[in-house]
């Protein structure tokens, strides 16, 4: 049973340790796309499609 718990904080170690601060990269790309400048026209284009009369 020592064994166990002994893998079980290694893994859970392994993740705090590498996961997330690579998940947090991921998301402060995907924010700095989302709030750059020179996407607004896209998204703003986007977000109209719905109100859009084709």
């Amino acid at each position: 049973m020592k064994a166990i718990l002994t893998v079980q904080n290694f893994a859970s170690d392994v993740v705090l340790t590498f996961w997330t601060p690579i998940f947090v990269g991921i998301f402060l790309a995907i924010a700095a796309y989302a709030l750059w400048p020179r996407n607004k026209e896209t998204f703003d284009a986007a977000a109209r499609m719905p109100l859009r009369e084709d």
